[in-house]
């Protein structure tokens, strides 16, 4: 029997941040780490097919999906203070062993706490996320531009383009053989925090904060060499953010990999989200369950 989710606040670090739950708590746990330009909306559907068996947390980072949005003078928008955030939430829930779901954005932040706290962590589950050169390809250029000159207003201009609406459209919907399944809801959903005051600054200084985490990906794949972690890829093979080249990478220093490609883009759950619940939920029976 699936468990209700449940929709709460709590304050982390100062900072007011909504969060997911559902799922027995005496269940394993999987804490899903969202991407951008979204929040813990687009794992709404995986939360209600994994409930019945697994403790599922999907925090908002703050400026994204209904959790506070901190004044840039107040709070530096970086991976690490997302880290700090999200290990801030686990500890004020007292989980202190767990999975981790890494997306997009939610992949630089669950590989500081993995690789910060190794003896926590069940399993990985790793879904259009990278630590390796070879995942950062064309769409990259305007970022590598602006960690190189903030004051490349090209750059910045190229970068902003991503989270308007015909961007962030693109986003859902490029690699997806029937963009027709996608729900527009999605881009619009992700609109309501992307149009705050200040918001497309907080983006912009996220932007440049992922220039930090390349230099930290030869400490992540050392991680993943000394610990061996059970890990599940569930890829969307036609990503052009995150493309497969990124991930196919993994196998290069994860021995206990599982991997599966999926004919979908970026945000593979949007249409092909049953079959890679029905993946994840295979694998997490037979690691954890």
């Amino acid at each position: 029997m699936k468990n209700q989710t449940s929709y709460q606040f709590i304050e982390i670090n100062g900072v007011n941040i909504f969060y997911r739950e559902a799922g027995a708590k005496s269940a394993p746990t999987l804490v899903l780490l969202h991407g951008y330009p979204t929040s813990s909306h687009m794992f709404r559907n995986l939360i209600d097919q994994l409930s019945d068996k697994y403790h599922l947390i999907a925090a908002d980072y703050p400026g994204y999906g209904r959790s506070e949005q901190p004044p840039i003078a107040d709070f530096a928008y970086t991976f690490d203070n997302f880290a700090s955030i999200i290990e801030g939430l686990l500890e004020k829930l007292n989980i202190t062993k767990y999975s981790l779901y890494l997306m997009d954005y939610g992949a630089p932040v669950g590989w500081r706490i993995a690789s910060a706290h190794p003896e926590r962590i069940d399993t990985l589950i790793v879904q259009n996320g990278c630590c390796y050169a070879e995942g950062l390809e064309t769409f990259w250029d305007p970022f590598k531009a602006y960690w190189k000159d903030r004051n490349d207003k090209e750059a910045e201009n190229t970068l902003a383009t991503f989270h308007s609406p015909d961007g962030l459209k693109w986003q859902y919907t490029h690699g997806v053989p029937d963009p027709a399944v996608i729900s527009p809801d999605n881009w619009e959903i992700d609109l309501r925090h992307l149009e705050r005051p200040e918001n497309g600054q907080v983006q912009l200084d996220l932007f440049y904060d992922y220039g930090t985490n390349p230099p930290k990906y030869p400490e992540w794949q050392q991680y993943l060499r000394d610990y061996n972690p059970e890990m599940l890829i569930v890829y969307g093979k036609n990503d052009y953010i995150f493309p497969a080249s990124g991930a196919e990478a993994y196998k290069k220093d994860v021995k206990n990999l599982e991997y599966h490609l999926f004919d979908a883009g970026h945000f593979a759950l949007e249409s092909h989200g049953d079959e890679i619940a029905a993946t994840i939920k295979d694998f997490l029976d037979r690691k954890v369950g």
